[in-house]
């Protein structure tokens, strides 16, 4: 009898899990090729990104929501590929590439391929997603001279992408957008610095 109730007990189980969601993965993506190539006649420049900090409550693997009565959900079968923080500064990077084909970009810590002309620090203070609403990315940046160890320029970005669809790939597409914008105004705070020095 109580073999029966144990294989009965583990076909529920079986039955439970075949029935259970499976875990969607989610990457943030680089910007497309369509966006405009920021360049100038300066000559090659290195360009190092990072570090690059991220609220708290992002650092889990499930994507983080917030919602509009002060609480923030935690998907249970929507989780990022990857680090979020690891997956947000190598778009980053990317897309400062591509917008500033004539430089070499790195990411933190870059201390094996020798000294950068510029740092780029960010501090991104919000980058979540308010389902059927609104996207929003606000962040804190610095640019350094890191053979003078001066600050040349520091801004603060708030960047808002209207949301009307409430599916996670909706907001993922939304957060690389806000992302990609961001990376365009690193990148032209990056051309008035070298042209100010110049």
């Amino acid at each position: 009898m109580t073999k029966l109730l144990v294989l009965a007990l583990w076909a529920f189980v079986l039955v439970g899990c075949a029935n259970s969601p499976s875990v969607q993965f989610f990457v943030l993506e680089p910007l497309s090729q369509s966006a405009p190539v920021m360049a100038t006649d300066t000559g090659q420049r290195t360009i190092g990104i990072g570090p690059v900090s991220l609220p708290s409550m992002l650092e889990h693997k499930q994507i983080v929501t917030r919602w509009s009565d002060n609480t923030v959900k935690m998907a249970e079968f929507q989780h990022w590929a990857s680090p979020l923080q690891d997956n947000v500064v190598q778009v980053l990077a990317r897309n400062l590439s591509s917008l500033q084909p004539n430089n070499i970009v790195r990411t933190y810590p870059w201390s094996v391929h020798g000294m950068v002309d510029y740092q780029v620090i960010v501090d991104i203070v919000r980058f979540d997603t308010t389902p059927g609403k609104s996207a929003d990315l606000e962040a804190n940046w610095t640019i350094k001279d890191e053979a003078g160890h001066k600050a040349l320029k520091s801004g603060r970005s708030i960047i808002k992408h209207v949301l009307g669809d409430t599916s996670y790939p909706a907001n993922v597409r939304a957060l690389s957008k806000i992302l990609s914008q961001f990376s365009q105004e690193l990148s032209l705070a990056l051309l008035q610095v070298d042209v100010s020095k110049h």
